[in-house]
């Protein structure tokens, strides 16, 4: 079962987001499902996990509400208040009563401070979340981000913790460092996975392809092995470098070649495993 792991829906009625803006005039506006589903049919994608567009209740109530009108909709990663651990444990209470509410992202790269998710009271609320077994996004887009990854999972061993993007590699600028040796550190760390996600906006947004991502591909399947990857569309983000179809067909191609065991893992089997999407 092919799944994506990773996509968004807003609604701009429901209440008012920090982003899209303005200034990213192809997606700001409501965005929800009906638009994604003849997407989904198009590149054979059956299942799809909703991403957190917001640090809000609203945004997790309005997804879950999704998820219960869409039969293509396995699962949600929404939010609660890590930074406060004890408001964080009563919402999960409520939350996690719902068997789509699968995980927890914050915006850390909203955070002014680079530093954010390492705070006292922030692993508090990651071992809360670790408690009620449920995974944490993170949502990795500077070096200072990824840095943290091996504290979190030694301090909390027992949280699964997904890397979106792949921490948003230098593609553009076709380099590898810093974000080879970080990626690797965290990598080695078994309750680390990472989403082969939002690569096209880290590339050149009007000439990428296969080529430009599949170096940045190959190296996490070196250092995660399959079982520890999934793919994710990052739609509609995705549509500011591209579409859905081409990111999802450009990603085939940049593996193409790999055993069939990865490739299913890639594309479903992982992100099934992880977010206990029982499909």
């Amino acid at each position: 079962m092919k799944v994506d792991a990773h996509q968004h829906f807003w609604n701009f009625d429901w209440f008012t987001y920090a982003w899209p803006t303005e200034q990213e005039k192809a997606i700001y506006r409501t965005i929800e499902a009906d638009e994604l589903e003849p997407l989904l049919k198009q590149t054979g994608i059956e299942k799809t996990v909703i991403v957190q567009a917001d640090n809000s209740y609203a945004d997790t109530v309005y997804m879950l509400d999704t998820a219960s009108r869409y039969e293509w909709v396995a699962g949600v990663v929404g939010w609660v208040p890590l930074d406060r651990p004890e408001e964080a444990r009563r919402k999960l209470e409520e939350f996690s009563a719902n068997p789509y509410f699968k995980g927890v992202r914050h915006l850390i790269h909203m955070e002014a401070d680079p530093d954010w998710i390492i705070q006292s009271n922030v692993i508090e609320g990651l071992k809360v979340l670790a408690e009620f077994e449920l995974t944490f996004d993170l949502v990795s887009v500077l070096p200072e981000h990824l840095v943290h990854a091996p504290r979190l999972a030694e301090e909390i061993p027992e949280l699964k913790i997904v890397i979106d993007h792949l921490s948003k590699p230098p593609i553009k600028e076709r380099e590898m460092e810093p974000w080879a040796t970080l990626i690797k550190k965290a990598a080695a760390y078994p309750n680390i996975y990472a989403k082969v996600s939002g690569l096209n906006t880290a590339a050149d947004p009007k000439s990428w392809t296969w080529e430009d991502i599949k170096p940045y591909i190959d190296l996490s399947f070196e250092i995660f092995g399959s079982e520890r990857l999934m793919f994710g569309s990052d739609w509609p983000v995705a549509n500011l470098a591209g579409d859905y179809r081409k990111v999802y067909e450009e990603t085939v191609k940049a593996v193409e070649g790999r055993p069939q065991e990865e490739v299913d893992n890639l594309f479903g089997q992982t992100a099934n495993a992880f977010y206990r999407l029982n499909l």
